[in-house]
């Protein structure tokens, strides 16, 4: 009878998820961090990479551009708003009337 309820627990989620011991878990836990290893400098080559191209210069340009048709879609949303807002109290004004 035991058996069988051991088996049942363990097919379900919960009961599968809830009968491993933590004891179990702790090694694969330990090992994921032991991999992960220790911070170290950036090498010559990773240094290299990371400096700026003066090529690609004139391709980061679009970020200022990209700032600016925000605020612009921004601002002409905001008014396109307000003015159906207007529209609709001017509406409901005039059918008062």
């Amino acid at each position: 009878m035991a058996a069988i309820r051991k088996l049942a627990e363990k097919t379900t989620l919960f009961g599968a998820i809830s009968s491993t011991p933590q004891k179990e878990m702790l090694p694969s836990t330990m090992n994921h961090i032991a991999r992960r290893g220790y911070h170290i400098d950036l090498g010559a080559r990773e240094k290299a990479l990371l400096e700026e191209d003066p090529a690609l210069k004139r391709f980061k340009s679009y970020k200022n551009n990209l700032k600016r048709i925000s605020k612009v879609g921004d601002v002409l949303t905001i008014v396109v708003v307000a003015a159906c807002a207007y529209q609709l109290y001017a509406v409901t004004t005039v059918r008062k009337e």
